[in-house]
């Protein structure tokens, strides 16, 4: 008896470490509607983008718009319903080019150039979700 209670045991630890490693994302703030996880994507951005360098708020908002990319990258990254949408490729053109320059240059802030390229991108993403795409 104690060998079978042993096993099942077992076996539900097995399932419940499976089923909350399958889960995408572990912030819990996205919602799984791709719209509303896309415009809290872009207000994150814009937020840890445009404070100044010497913000006392400026670590902390890049630290929760690092957790929401991460999640939304796991989360959509291969559903097929939104991989071809020009919202997501424009959003994902725009977090590749912030993630290249923090690789290139860890401890420099955004130079106004890429600021400005990554803003034009946010507007298209936000275009393109009111058609629908």
């Amino acid at each position: 008896m104690k060998s079978l209670l042993t096993r099942l045991f077992a076996l539900l630890l097995v399932a419940a470490i499976g089923l909350t490693g399958c889960s995408a994302g572990t912030s819990g703030l996205l919602t799984g509607d791709y719209r509303q996880d896309t415009l809290m994507l872009v207000d994150s951005l814009r937020t840890a983008i445009a404070l100044p360098e010497d913000d006392p708020g400026k670590a902390e908002a890049q630290a929760e718009a690092k957790v929401i990319i991460s999640d939304f990258a796991s989360r959509y990254r291969r559903d097929a319903a939104v991989a071809n949408l020009s919202s997501f490729t424009t959003m994902r053109t725009a977090l590749n080019a912030i993630a290249g320059h923090y690789s290139a240059y860890p401890n420099r802030p955004l130079p106004e150039k890429l600021k400005t390229r990554v803003e034009q991108e946010l507007k298209q993403v936000e275009a393109a979700l009111k058609r629908g795409a």
